[in-house]
């Protein structure tokens, strides 16, 4: 699975997806994770399978959805905040079904 994360500026993105790798690879579960700011998605989208955004920008979700064509959702504030890489892997198996 090739997951786009996206925040505001990419940086508190960087920590989740230091801690979802390793989640995966603890599962046994191959993953191509890559964390970007808003400024940077439309350069790097064509990449990946689905796109997760933090909660901070998720008010921009419809439109990085039209921009893409990929399955795109939010990460629940209280998971992004906790790392809750379990209930973050959920929503991002969901996705993988829809493309």
């Amino acid at each position: 699975m090739k997951i786009l994360l996206v925040c505001a500026g990419g940086m508190s993105t960087s920590i989740l997806m230091k801690k979802m790798e390793t989640y995966w690879q603890e599962q046994g579960e191959e993953l191509t994770i890559k964390a970007v700011g808003l400024s940077e998605y439309q350069d790097v989208y064509q990449d990946f399978n689905i796109i997760m955004v933090g909660p901070q920008v998720s008010y921009r979700l419809k439109e990085i959805k039209e921009n893409t064509g990929l399955p795109c959702e939010a990460i629940q504030s209280f998971d992004y905040a906790v790392a809750n890489c379990a209930n973050i892997m959920k929503l991002a198996k969901k996705l993988y079904t829809q493309k």
